[in-house]
């Protein structure tokens, strides 16, 4: 298992240079980028080197990836990504009914073949929303599995909680698509207000002893990224998170 971390976690502890300084004495080799990082990739792949990190994944947006292509590989192979990862689609664009959904899934697969034509992986980061069943009840995420079969998937497990989904079900029956997955957890209820309602990977309410043991016999991921959508202390997270996931791996 290697282990990663999201920078967008610690997008509100800046400068890059004292936060990837932080990540490399906390033990982290690796980082997953996003968009606000990716600026000047050059610049920022020599702060990456000058503290022992990798960027092996990144996100992307869908609007980068439809209408800007080539500077998506030029900040991939600038950064030396090798799986890129399309994370998100806002609410005001988001489909409604099954076609819509489908026809999304279209895109992306359209997208899709042009990036591993690139020789990166490709595939979907999921959140909550694709888990929320359709008027017909159908649901997002399965349509975006049976509609593009060759898209990979970046399970953020703790999202398909929150989306009201049985985690191990859908690792179970899909876990062949997983190349990834984001390592992120729930406070109990009332807790941690300030952060959103999320904690500390091992911290909190999933129970990722036995999800890591499913993962690892029933998914091809290596690549385990930790997440946590708003800490209060960046140092906290990402040092206990690794912790508490290395020894939980063993």
């Amino acid at each position: 298992m290697n282990f990663s971390l999201q920078l967008y976690s610690v997008r509100n502890f800046q400068p890059w240079s004292d936060v990837l300084a932080m990540l490399a004495a906390a033990g982290y080799k690796n980082v997953e980028g996003f968009g606000g990082v990716y600026e000047d990739p050059a610049a920022f792949r020599k702060l990456m080197y000058q503290n022992g990190l990798a960027m092996p994944s990144g996100h992307f947006s869908i609007d980068a990836l439809e209408g800007d292509l080539e500077t998506v590989f030029a900040t991939a192979s600038t950064l030396g990504i090798k799986r890129i990862y399309c994370p998100h689609i806002v609410a005001d664009k988001r489909p409604t009914d099954k076609a819509g959904w489908q026809a999304f899934a279209a895109r992306l697969s359209a997208v899709g073949e042009k990036v591993r034509a690139a020789g990166y992986g490709f595939g979907w980061h999921n959140h909550d929303f694709e888990f929320a069943a359709l008027a017909d009840g159908s649901v997002p995420m399965q349509i975006l599995l049976d509609t593009a079969p060759e898209l990979d998937w970046e399970a953020d497990i703790a999202w398909i909680i929150r989306g009201g989904a049985d985690a191990p079900d859908w690792i179970a029956r899909h876990g062949d698509r997983i190349t990834a997955v984001h390592v992120k957890d729930i406070a109990a209820a009332g807790e941690a207000t300030d952060e959103d309602g999320w904690a500390d990977a091992g911290h909190g309410t999933v129970d990722w002893t036995g999800l890591f043991k499913q993962l690892k016999a029933q998914t091809p991921a290596k690549l385990f990224i930790m997440e946590h959508d708003n800490p209060s202390d960046a140092g906290r997270f990402a040092s206990r998170s690794l912790d508490w996931c290395r020894g939980a791996a063993e």
